[in-house]
């Protein structure tokens, strides 16, 4: 199992990283990728990834924060994207449902990390929600110039999923499936996701799966509740808990060029 998305940066986890990274391992984690969100949570990230063994990190700018794109920034990022555990550009995208930054601020900086993914020939680690049809416009152009682009935390629709899938789209799910107030819909996508496709991630600290047994004191979610997410995935896609780790496993080394 590998866990394509974790927020270890985040001040949730300043308290017991480390032990939090042993949980994780010791549940039966491979490794895991540590998202970058801006350029000081991309170079802590980065610096994770010299202090954890078999972790990987992104460097990107979340579209919330899309405000704050500058050239400078532009040069922070191609510097760390060539960094040492660094392996894909992102987290970037396009968010729609907030607009912590308006959208014009947030198309400026994804067409501008895309082409630097593209200049380094980088993967990119992508964000979409409540964005889809200008998303996909401004990436498609990009696509052939990309070893790989992976949809983190997809919760989308039907026609969405085919379209994404259709570019050639790795498909990010987390334990929003594990909810029963929202995760439906996704839930009877996941047997249309091929398998070659597929990507697991907790998302982590966000997005602690509903349906835990015993429930968590804490609403913190960790990287150690991965194989909850694998297995409950595994069970609504009628597959084999082990064979679908290891396709997903295989999916990580090809698309992030990484072995572990």
């Amino acid at each position: 199992m590998f866990d394509i998305g974790v927020n270890l940066t985040s001040s949730q986890f300043s308290r017991d990283r480390d032990e939090v990274v042993e949980r994780a391992f010791a549940t039966g984690l491979k490794g895991m990728l540590i998202t970058g969100t801006n350029p000081e949570e991309s170079d802590a990230a980065q610096q994770l990834t010299q202090r954890y063994k078999n972790c990987w990190s992104t460097a990107g700018v979340h579209p919330h924060d899309s405000s704050r794109w500058t050239p400078e920034v532009a040069d922070t990022l191609r510097r760390l994207a060539q960094m040492p555990g660094v392996v894909a550009v992102g987290e970037c995208g396009l968010d729609f449902n907030r607009n912590f930054s308006t959208p014009q601020e947030q198309e400026t900086a994804f067409s501008a990390q895309l082409a630097l993914a593209a200049e380094l020939k980088m993967p990119v680690f992508l964000h979409c929600r409540e964005a889809h049809e200008r998303f996909i416009a401004l990436l498609t152009p990009w696509l052939d110039k990309l070893p790989g682009a992976v949809l983190h935390c997809f919760t989308g629709t039907w026609e969405e999923l085919q379209e994404c899938l259709a570019h050639g789209l790795y498909i990010g799910i987390t334990g929003w499936v594990c909810d029963e107030r929202r995760g439906l819909e996704l839930r009877d996508l996941l047997p249309f996701i091929p398998a070659e496709r597929l990507l697991i991630e907790t998302d982590a600290p966000w997005l602690l799966p509903r349906d835990l047994s015993p429930k968590p004191s804490s609403r913190r979610n960790e990287p150690a509740h991965l194989p909850h997410i694998l297995q409950r995935i595994a069970h609504w896609r009628g597959e084999d808990v082990q064979a679908l780790s290891d396709m997903t496993d295989r999916n990580v080394k090809k698309v992030f060029g990484i072995d572990f």
